[in-house]
């Protein structure tokens, strides 16, 4: 039996409708909260033809433990996760303009979740996760992800040395963070057909996905701070390429 999927959250919701209503199965609301942003999400629900059901605090917390729902919760039907043949209909879709996002194992889902919602403003057309020693799509994730999960896709390999070589076979160029780089992000010329690599919290990148990358750079730091969460490194990196692809 397949676990349920869930996301919570007004803006969550609302942003999940409006971008991907077909993928939404049921509204679960507080009726006790009846505020405007209630009553908002309430109308958007009923102007999409979703099904909407009134439970009480209680019920709504069983559904996701140790969360802060605000009183609302959305049951989709998509998962926004994709098995590696997936990568195929992205390369063949995308061609020369691919823009990838790769997470080496990120086991943190609110960090997880920040660089989903980065790689969906970016522009990003995937994000590639190991199947081992990565937190997945988790409640969690979706909210934090603000409706860029299930809408860029999460693509799933089991050897992320293997998908590398796949990709670089494609020539698609692979630039991965490090704070051992030689380079500069600012000093490089960046532009689709790319993929650029992230490491886990306060590991970086592990040895063979970092041997496998073209190049290496890193993203000064000018402080006291020695290095930047993943999210934040994502984001400026990202955005550079972005201002370079014109």
């Amino acid at each position: 039996m397949n676990q349920k999927k869930y996301i919570f959250g007004y803006h969550t919701i609302a942003t999940a409708i409006a971008t991907m209503p077909e993928g939404m199965e049921t509204i679960f609301l507080q009726p006790k909260q009846r505020d405007q942003r209630f009553l908002e999400l309430e109308a958007l629900a009923q102007r999409n033809n979703l099904k909407v059901i009134y439970l009480a605090k209680d019920q709504l917390d069983l559904m996701v433990p140790a969360t802060k729902h605000q009183g609302a919760i959305a049951e989709i039907s998509y998962g926004g996760e994709y098995s590696e043949d997936y990568l195929n209909v992205i390369l063949d879709r995308y061609a020369e303009k691919v823009f990838l996002l790769i997470l080496d194992g990120v086991q943190d889902p609110h960090n997880l979740g920040a660089c989903l919602r980065t790689a969906n403003a970016a522009g990003v057309q995937a994000v590639i996760i190991p199947k081992d020693r990565a937190c997945g799509l988790t409640p969690i994730v979706y909210k934090v992800a603000s409706g860029a999960a299930g809408v860029t896709p999460v693509i799933t390999v089991t050897n992320l040395a293997r998908t590398i070589n796949l990709l670089k076979s494609k020539n698609i160029w692979i630039y991965g963070a490090s704070e051992e780089a030689k380079h500069s992000l600012f000093k490089l010329s960046l532009a689709p057909p790319l993929a650029m690599v992230f490491g886990a919290e306060g590991e970086g990148l592990r040895r063979l996905t970092r041997e496998n990358c073209d190049d290496l750079f890193k993203i000064p730091m000018h402080g006291v701070v020695q290095n930047l969460n993943v999210s934040v490194a994502a984001g400026i990196s990202l955005f550079h390429v972005r201002g370079l692809d014109k």
